[in-house]
């Protein structure tokens, strides 16, 4: 089990969540954010720090953005080694799952 950055963080990327997690296991790609599935230690420090209320555990994801449990998980396929090892020592991934990359400018919309 993981927590999951859903769409409310499309173009915003507050980051409040980076800041507070301990293992550092939240990147950042070009329009949102991400959480490592397997570095993830599901310790929940992020979720009440995000202002707009993106990010869910992954049972608790809403129906409208289950696609997004899928786009966390497999963003990090998008990289040549898909466990980096720390957000913090790889700095912005200039990438985004196709789920983001297809959305318009300011996806973050919240319906």
């Amino acid at each position: 089990m993981t927590y999951v950055i859903a769409q409310p963080c499309v173009d915003l990327k507050d980051r409040a969540c980076v800041d507070e997690c301990p293992v550092d296991c939240i990147y950042e790609g070009d329009r949102m954010l991400y959480i490592h599935p397997d570095e993830c230690v599901d310790c929940g420090a992020c979720e009440p720090v995000c202002p707009v209320e993106a990010i869910y555990y992954e049972d608790d994801l809403p129906d409208k953005w289950a696609d997004y449990y899928k786009a966390n998980v497999e963003f990090f396929d998008l990289l040549d080694d898909t466990s980096p090892g720390g957000a913090a020592k790889v700095g912005v991934i200039h990438k985004d799952h196709a789920l983001i990359s297809a959305l318009p400018e300011g996806g973050g919309s919240s319906d």
